[in-house]
């Protein structure tokens, strides 16, 4: 048995959380593998909308075991608040299991998070200031403080060593802050993560593959948005690419099964850094307010612009993605022409490879599309499908070389299309 991996192929905000709903009755385990609470994946069902953060995205599926893996970090407020607001629907946890190797975002990293991109100024990456990176920073600087940490008698005294050490940075910043008010809650999160099924999930997961029960590891992010292969400095803080469910997981490279790549049929972003196709006018402007683009976690309005295909054959080659799943399709139904970027100009000369300086001047090259100017939201099969949506998805399949699976036509996990086009 193989393990399945999910992730998104873009900026994020892909649609990853209904994906994973859907595909969750495939499945006997959902595993989350990598970021934090600067993720935000919506869920639409029953006329309501769901925004997880932390926990996987089949945790309404109560038959479905949900583990939080070794490569997320996590912030006892933020999933203490998921938790309780969960509970309002009745949702059961009896299934949900954290690794005790998951490290703990501390109030500090988050004060950290806010001092350093205030002292960026104009440079700033974009940061959602949820402490993701100074988090990561001391996981990797060997610093950090671990879910199976808490049961330890010595807690209270590995925080507080860790807190007077990020006392001691913030000292170098010109920034306000009063710890006192972020921590009672903290440490009721803390209490909340200990009633819990905390696990040694690289054992239980790869128990689950050795009696063939079938898992999807869920991505945070997006690829463009990894550590090592984005658009660097204006990434996450970890690899949200398809190995790095190997290393948020503990498992084989050869136990990876299919790999599903969720890209949109247009392109947003959150933040700062390069955007190729960005659109600063009104077109942009009616994407984002057709596509409802505000970010899940932040709130803050993204940028919006026409699909880039060098960047997505880059993310398909890094994945090494075996099918293709597209969202959003219905919110460029209004338009009379949809554009693909297809090349860049760079320097005067036509380029079709992601460049590993994304910062400099990048004029993309389109090719247009006759609009479907039809409301696809209640169309169930692929054989209804527009004729010049249908165009556009052969033309991007035979491009990247890859299948698409499923078109989402809505946020409703009910405005599913399944088969390959």
């Amino acid at each position: 048995m193989k393990l399945d991996v999910l992730l998104g192929l873009q900026w994020g905000d892909e649609g990853k959380g209904k994906i994973v709903d859907v595909l969750t009755p495939k499945y006997n385990v959902i595993a989350r593998f990598q970021g934090g609470p600067n993720a935000g994946h919506s869920l639409e069902f029953e006329e309501i909308k769901h925004v997880l953060h932390t926990i996987p995205s089949g945790i309404f599926h109560p038959e479905k075991i949900n583990i939080i893996g070794n490569g997320v970090v996590i912030d006892p407020v933020i999933f203490r608040e998921e938790i309780l607001a969960l509970k309002k629907y009745n949702v059961k946890f009896n299934n949900l299991f954290i690794s005790r190797k998951a490290h703990l975002i501390l109030p500090t990293h988050r004060i950290l998070d806010a001092a350093s991109e205030a002292a960026k100024g104009v440079t700033k990456i974009g940061s959602t200031l949820k402490g993701i990176g100074p988090t990561y920073m001391d996981k990797t600087g060997r610093n950090g403080l671990r879910v199976g940490d808490i049961f330890a008698g010595n807690f209270k005294e590995l925080y507080g060593f860790l807190k007077k050490k990020h006392s001691d940075i913030l000292k170098q910043y010109d920034f306000q802050y009063d710890l006192s008010k972020y921590e009672p809650e903290w440490f009721e999160g803390i209490e909340m993560i200990k009633s819990f099924q905390v696990v040694d999930s690289e054992f239980m997961i790869n128990k689950f593959l050795a009696e063939e029960q079938s898992i999807l590891a869920e991505g945070a992010q997006g690829t463009l948005l990894d550590i090592d292969f984005g658009s660097y400095p204006y990434v996450t803080s970890s690899n949200t690419i398809s190995a790095g469910a190997c290393t948020g997981l503990g498992i084989a490279p050869n136990k990876v099964g299919e790999v599903i790549g969720i890209v949109k049929a247009y392109c947003t972003r959150v933040g700062s850094g390069p955007f190729p196709t960005e659109l600063n006018d009104e077109t942009g402007e009616k994407i984002r307010k057709i596509g409802h683009e505000f970010g899940a976690t932040t709130g803050r309005p993204r940028r919006c612009g026409w699909l880039d295909l060098p960047a997505l054959k880059y993310s398909v080659m890094i994945n090494g993605v075996t099918q293709l799943v597209m969202t959003k399709p219905d919110v460029l139904s209004d338009f009379d022409t949809i554009k693909v970027c297809t090349a860049y100009i760079i320097d005067g000369k036509e380029v079709q490879q992601f460049p590993y300086d994304t910062n400099i001047t990048i004029e993309p090259v389109y090719k247009e599309f006759k609009g479907w100017k039809k409301d696809i939201t209640q169309i169930s099969t692929l054989k209804e499908l527009p004729q010049e949506l249908l165009e556009y998805i052969r033309f991007i399949e035979t491009e990247v070389e890859v299948p698409f699976s499923i078109i989402s036509v809505g946020p409703d996990r009910k405005q599913t299309i399944w088969g390959v086009i």
